[in-house]
């Protein structure tokens, strides 16, 4: 689409922020108002939209994407995708470990048992670990405790978790980050365990590397909504 507009500003109204091009408001692919629950997300929002060149590409435009996201699929939505990610708890990755060797057992418990440790003293959600990979069954009410948790977001926060839970493979790394438990990078560390040992056994495969750059940068885009998400 070529580029019909000379400035991408940010209105406030009582509903929200709002993004005009040339005084013309933005809406979604959905057709919904284009409102972002705070003024730093439409500044970002408004700024990917004022770098664009003689031609609009959304790839460029990864903030917007992901607000796009927040009121066309999870807003309406919001029960389902909130049940999606609560699922994950019922077969999250860090309750399945490894047998052997003795070095990834030794990493995964040191890495993996504080964020358990987490969820069971800040969610009440124990959760019980095995060996393996056949699925064992987990605490209705630790499984209704991780669920309260990822329902308390708003639809732009579950955006963002939902992103988070995907990316680490795991809810409960994706509610440690939303709880801000540890930085991204120790938590994006602590979701590549499996992987880092694979790598360190068997070299590395170059396709898996890519794939998980890829995906790095997904979650740090996840981030910085976030974080304008919870800035005023």
């Amino acid at each position: 689409m070529k580029r019909f507009y000379e400035l991408a500003t940010v209105v406030a109204s009582p509903a929200g922020y709002a993004i005009a091009l040339d005084d013309r408001p933005v809406k979604t692919p959905g057709k919904a108002d284009l409102l972002m629950p705070t003024k730093a997300l439409a500044d970002a929002v408004a700024a990917e939209w004022q770098a664009q060149g003689e031609d609009i590409d959304t790839a460029t435009m990864p903030i917007t994407t992901l607000a796009n996201t927040a009121l066309d699929r999870v807003k309406p939505r919001f029960e389902a995708v909130a049940d999606a990610i609560a699922n994950f708890a019922g077969t999250d990755m860090l309750c399945y470990r490894a047998e052997e060797p003795a070095e990834l057992v030794a990493q995964q418990n040191t890495i993996w048992n504080p964020y358990l440790d987490w969820a069971r003293e800040t969610l009440n959600a124990p959760l019980v670990t095995t060996n393996g990979i056949m699925p064992i069954a987990q605490d209705q009410a630790s499984l209704a405790a991780i669920s309260a948790a990822v329902n308390s977001h708003c639809a732009f926060e579950l955006t963002a978790l939902h992103e988070f839970t995907g990316g680490f493979g795991s809810v409960v790394l994706g509610l440690a980050y939303m709880h801000e438990f540890q930085p991204f990078d120790v938590i994006w560390q602590a979701s590549l365990v499996d992987q880092s040992h694979q790598e360190s056994a068997w070299g590395k495969d170059y396709e898996a590397i890519e794939k998980t750059e890829n995906l790095l940068r997904d979650l740090q885009v996840a981030c910085e909504f976030l974080a304008h998400v919870r800035t005023s």
